[in-house]
């Protein structure tokens, strides 16, 4: 019995063994970077960080600053490019980032991204705010509506993502989700592919983890939330140099009322581009998509900075 018990922990350790060899070396699962909380409370990744994306097909990397994609040759007449996973980009190449395509647009002009899977708008402002010793010329904040629901607490608490308490008029700093089972999970391969084959909720209810979906209903009912969201921006931070650059399809509402608390908005169109601007499986923006934005965004940035110059 012992020699069988024996020999059948040996076969499992085996099997792991080549399991883990074989999801390394065919890239089943993307290389995630390891994420810290610096100073200033923003969640970024550790720096000079590299990986390959699943399929092995590019490599992301993270520069000394901590944030995904390459810094540019100098600082120089500087544009800031700020968002949320679109600007992260993990899985598109280096090549195909907003910063490149921009700067191909813009050759006078330096671009550098501060992009993060999860930033709700009002870490974008924090993230702006700690940048600003950059001195740069302008802002790019690349929003949706739901960065303006998920900035509020008083809409839906939620702990890794940094909001606004607006009773309190308090910034509610977002912290580390599971950062031991994550660690566990990015370095253990085989365990990572089960994982995403077979998800498990490690969220305490239902409500919890569901995803918000009728955003015209969440606004009729949270309208005055999202503007006192925006009246507080303005008051606490500084708004004079930042565009807000809204994904297609945005809340007129809420794109009007940045407007009228004096932000500059770019707001991006789709609905005359031949191809699509996403993945099949994926909402995120191919390459295709993030040259169409960085299109868009040019024009409008140009006509910008003519006007403050």
């Amino acid at each position: 019995m012992k020699k069988f018990l024996k020999n059948t922990v040996l076969f499992f350790l085996v099997i792991l063994v080549i399991g883990e060899i074989v999801v390394r070396i065919t890239h089943s699962v993307s290389d995630i970077p390891q994420r810290t909380i610096d100073k200033f409370h923003i969640q970024k990744y550790y720096p000079n960080q590299e990986g390959y994306w699943k399929g092995g097909d590019h490599k992301w990397m993270i520069n000394k600053l901590g944030w995904p994609g390459e810094l540019p040759e100098s600082f120089d007449d500087l544009i800031l490019v700020i968002g949320d996973s679109f600007i992260e980009n993990f899985m598109n190449p280096s090549e195909c980032h907003q910063s490149k395509y921009l700067k191909e647009n813009m050759e006078d002009y330096n671009f550098m991204e501060a992009g993060r899977s999860g930033v709700s708008l009002i870490e974008a402002m924090e993230i702006n705010k700690q940048l600003d010793s950059l001195t740069p010329l302008k802002s790019l904040i690349y929003v949706n509506d739901n960065d303006f629901f998920e900035s509020i607490v008083d809409i839906k608490t939620m702990k890794d993502i940094t909001q606004l308490d607006l009773k309190d008029e308090n910034v509610v700093y977002g912290e580390m989700k599971s950062p031991g089972l994550k660690k566990v999970l990015y370095n253990w391969k085989l365990l990572y592919y089960f994982y995403n084959r077979f998800p498990i909720d490690f969220s305490k209810s239902k409500e919890d983890s569901q995803k918000i979906e009728d955003l015209k209903e969440l606004l009729k009912n949270n309208k005055e939330k999202v503007f006192d969201l925006l009246k507080y921006i303005t008051t606490h931070y500084k708004t004079d140099n930042q565009i807000l650059v809204f994904h297609p399809n945005s809340s007129e509402i809420i794109i009007e009322a940045c407007k009228e608390v004096g932000f500059e908005v770019i707001i991006l169109d789709s609905s005359k581009s031949s191809n699509d601007w996403t993945f099949d499986y994926d909402s995120h923006w191919t390459c295709y998509g993030h040259k169409q934005v960085a299109n868009q965004v040019s024009r409008a940035l140009i006509n910008a900075l003519e006007k403050n110059n």
